[in-house]
């Protein structure tokens, strides 16, 4: 998410620089959305499940461990 929402906002700005027509064009309009809809994932949504990504990894890395700790074999 967070990735996709760099994308989005790199699209805005590269279209503002005069690429695909520049502000006010269809293309511009259709960024500027697509840049409404990627802050949040840039600033927040991305963030947030980086960590609950890394915790749910050393969880599994713990648990893997105690499971062959004292698996019965």
């Amino acid at each position: 998410m967070a990735n996709s929402g760099g994308a989005w906002d790199n699209a805005k700005k590269y279209v503002e620089e005069g690429n695909l027509g520049g502000k006010g064009s269809p293309a511009h309009k259709a960024t500027v959305i697509g840049d409404t809809v990627g802050d949040p994932f840039k600033d927040t949504s991305g963030p947030s499940l980086n960590i609950l990504i890394k915790l749910m990894s050393m969880v599994a890395i713990v648990m893997s461990g105690l499971t062959v700790a004292y698996s019965v074999l």
